[in-house]
């Protein structure tokens, strides 16, 4: 993933989910991917999608310890 591409799809994020802590940081060894974070907690990983090109999938996990309280 590009910086360019990066940048277009943290400033989606951020409008969708009206948030602008939100920031996407590279992942050295997975060019293809990048980690989403709301201030210093992540939240998931954004991948390019292989079956349509220029087009992005966020895949955000809910663990159980997550849903206590």
């Amino acid at each position: 993933m590009d910086d360019n591409d990066a940048r277009r799809i943290e400033a989606h994020l951020k409008r969708t989910f009206g948030n602008n802590g939100i920031s996407l940081k590279g992942r050295p060894k997975q060019k293809d991917s990048a980690e989403v974070y709301i201030g210093e907690e992540f939240i998931g990983v954004v991948y390019q999608d292989e079956d349509e090109d220029g087009s992005f999938m966020f895949e955000m996990a809910i663990l159980s310890e997550d849903l206590e309280g």
